[in-house]
This record gives C-alpha cells, structure tokens and sequence, in this order.
C-alpha cells in the first residue's frame, strides 16, 4: 500500500497523509462510477447544472477555511484570498453557456427526415489536477463534464491532498451523488494501468511535460481522448507606446504572483529598446518592494515554493545564467529570508536564449528582461521555445498587436493584460504545451462525442 504525504513548505512539517487505493479498489470505483454514471445523465440538464452551482456554493462556505489551508499545503499567501472568485466564474459561466452549448445541432426536420448531431458524454472521465492552482484548475473539467452528463473522478495532486476532499464533500451535500463525483487517491502506477486499460472515456492533466508524456504511453493504443495543459515559457513584448506603469505593474506581477508557480506565469519579458532603461529600473524597484516570508502572516507578499526541489531548480538556473554573462539585478541582501522553500525573487538581464533559464520552465519567481529592436526580433524570440500557452502584448495599437499574434505560436494572444483566465475564450496551448481545451464552448466539445441521427420517416 502506498502512503500519500503532503509536507508543508511553510516549515517542512507533514500536513496530511493518505493511503493510495489498491488496484482492486480502484477498478471498483470505476465500475461505481461506471454505474452510476448513466442515471446522472438522464436527469434534465437543469437539474445538473443546478446542483454542481450549489456545489460550487458549497466551496464558498469554506473559503475562510480553505484559504489557510492552502497556505499550509502550497504556499500561496493568505493575504490573496484563496481561488474562489475565479473558482466561481468559471463554474458560473460555463453553467451560462450549457443549455446552447450541448444543444443537438440540427441538419434537417421534414416530413421525410429527421437529421440532427447530439452531443453524448464520455462516460467516467478522470481529472487530474495540479497544486499549483487546485481548485480554479480542478473546476475548468469538473464542471461542464458533470454539467455534460459525465461522471467524474478527481486525482488531485499530493501536494493538495486536503482539496480534493474539500470539494466532494461540498459537491455531496448539493446533491450530486457520491459514485457520480469521486475523489480518489491514487498513486502513478494505478492510474497509469487504469488509463492503459481504457477505464476512462477522457482524461483530462495538468502538469509537467514529462507527466503528459507518461499519460500518452499509458493511453497508447486505447484511442482516449485527452486534454493535456503542460506548461509554459511565457513571454511578455512592451511596445514603444506601452503605458509603462501598467505593463511594468501586471508583468511583473504575472511572473511574481504565487511565487512564480504559474502554468501561464510571464518567464521573459522583452522590452522596446527606447523603453528598455526605464520599464528595468520600475521593474527592479517593485520587486524590491516585495517581502518573502511566512503564508499566513498577513503582511508577506510572496510566501515559499510548493517543494524545495522546485527553488532549487530555480536557483541553478539563476546561477547557471550568471555565470554565463547573465545579471542578476536584485541584491539577495533584500531577501534574507530565502533558503529552502522561500526563495527569493530574481530578475536577470544580459541572458541569452542558449542559457537554460531560457529554454526550460522555471516555475518560480525569476524573469529575465531583454531589449529588442523591432517587431521582427520580438516575434523571433518569442516563438524560440518549446513551449506555447500565452503571451502578452503591450501597445495602444490594436490592430497592431493583433497582426504581431497572429504570428505567435501560443494558445492565447492577451493585450495589455496576462496570467489571466477567460472561461469564454479556449483554455489551449500548442508544442510543448500540450492539446486539447478546457472552458468555451469548446470545452463541451471535448468533454463529448458527436452521435448523428439520420431518421428516414416512412
């Protein structure tokens, strides 16, 4: 039997700990939800929709709760308020859009044919979260798959043992029923044979590359289809007209924000060389500014890393930059705290895109600022990565900006704003990113199959 641990990055304590299920356990859930699965969706869509809202309000109830216990379990400062205003919006829009949605799209309806396309459930799909933000990207497939008729299984990510827990509880006492939404704790073998054997109609991860790639080789062969969000480099171009006070203030926050630990974080911001000097000076001083310590005491800005492992990563690409030529523009004399988990924030100039700051996902609270020429250079060094979530755009030209995505190899294009999440626009990436897509009207798409009716009446 496998023992679950969650240690605390606030002081290495072990916060939770839960005992993985057996193989035989695991397939029995399935088959529970496999079960329970049909009467789930042949109950009137509004009926769904409204008892996953209630559920979604459930979690609400919890949020003074929740909030610190997130703080225990990952980091996140409780001075942010926890995920529920995006928790809901999602929930709440995606419940908007349902009935249009997964309406039947309808060819024809004369008097001799009737010929129209459904939209059928999965069946049991499997969700596997990530810690970083555990509930908000736990509810982007939670929702409409249960809104769709599906059934669910949740396999969060054992540095958020408790969340998982918190929202079944919450979703059980709206009233969707216990085998319909199931929090399961499951360790990487058992759910790699699950998925090898087909036990899941669609699977929906959110994690590493190499994650991704482990779930592919699981599902080689069974045709399962998948959503898959792994990552990103994300990259930031301030224009020549940028309001610099804005562009300086949201990415910097973008790449600061939960110390760094953002799927759609801002990793390298490039700079307009007639703004260069001064959006680095803003940049260098609202960093300055920030103060690393304890999550739950009200006053800290940016709490520790998820895992030790991680700021360790950070700090070797850090100082594999800077002894490479790279400059590292924040004096550690600021940040005496740092050590372990609590890893101070960094910015670099003078990197090159051949140093692995560069190349790889950082996942903490570093960001490297380059000029650049023109347009041209921008596009360039935007699209060298491997990665393509987002990037973000920092003009007063619209039609500008537009014409600069359109060349961008990324999942979504943001002006003037990032790190930022629109339940009604496409949730994807490209590359290394992953495939597939969660929320819009695209994700009730992917969480169902198309099934044609053509109805020849006699």
């Amino acid at each position: 039997m496998t023992t679950l641990t969650c240690i605390s990055p606030i002081d290495g304590s072990v916060l939770a700990e839960r005992e993985a299920l057996s193989s035989e356990a695991a397939r029995a859930a399935v088959a529970r939800a496999r079960a329970a699965q049909a009467d789930w969706a042949a109950r009137p869509l509004s009926e769904r929709i409204r008892l996953v809202l209630k559920g979604v309000a459930n979690v609400g109830d919890m949020n003074d709760e929740i909030v610190p216990e997130l703080a225990r379990q990952m980091g996140r400062p409780i001075r942010y308020g926890g995920e529920f205003r995006g928790f809901e919006e999602r929930a709440k829009y995606m419940a908007a859009i349902a009935e249009t949605a997964l309406a039947p799209i309808e060819a024809e309806d004369s008097g001799s044919f009737k010929r129209y396309i459904s939209r059928d459930p999965h069946g049991v799909v499997l969700v596997i979260a990530p810690w970083n933000y555990p509930y908000m990207t736990a509810i982007n497939t939670i929702a409409p798959a249960l809104i769709a008729g599906n059934a669910v299984m949740l396999k969060h990510a054992t540095q958020t043992l408790l969340v998982g827990e918190r929202m079944a509880r919450a979703f059980h006492a709206a009233g969707v029923p216990e085998d319909v939404f199931q929090n399961v704790f499951l360790d990487h073998g058992t759910a790699s044979a699950l998925i090898s054997e087909r036990a899941f109609g669609f699977v929906n991860f959110t994690g590493s590359v190499a994650g991704g790639r482990a779930i592919e080789r699981a599902a080689a062969g069974t045709f399962t289809p998948m959503g898959l969000e792994l990552g990103g480099k994300d990259p930031g171009y301030v224009l020549e007209d940028a309001n610099l006070d804005m562009a300086v203030e949201v990415l910097i926050d973008g790449a600061m924000f939960n110390s760094g630990q953002c799927c759609c974080g801002i990793e390298r911001i490039y700079v307009a060389e007639s703004l260069y000097d001064s959006f680095l000076k803003k940049a260098v001083r609202l960093v300055e500014s920030y103060r690393l310590g304890d999550p739950l005491d009200p006053e800290t800005t940016i709490g520790p890393m998820a895992q030790a492992r991680f700021a360790d990563l950070v700090r070797a690409q850090t100082a594999e930059a800077v002894a490479s030529g790279a400059r590292a523009m924040i004096d550690p004399a600021l940040f005496p705290q740092d050590g372990g988990t609590y890893l101070m924030p960094q910015i670099l100039t003078g990197v090159t895109h051949e140093m692995r700051v560069m190349r790889e996902e950082s996942f903490g609270p570093v960001v490297s600022i380059l000029p650049v020429k023109d347009d041209e250079e921008a596009i360039r060094l935007m699209n060298d990565s491997d990665y393509g979530l987002t990037c973000s755009i920092w003009t007063n030209d619209v039609t500008r900006a537009e014409r600069i995505g359109q060349r961008i190899e990324t999942g979504t294009v943001f002006l003037n704003r990032a790190d930022y999440l629109d339940p009604a626009l496409c949730w994807t990436g490209c590359k290394d990113t992953g495939r597939g897509g969660g929320l819009s009207v695209i994700g009730y798409q992917n969480l169902t199959r198309p099934k044609s009716y053509h109805l020849r009446k006699l």
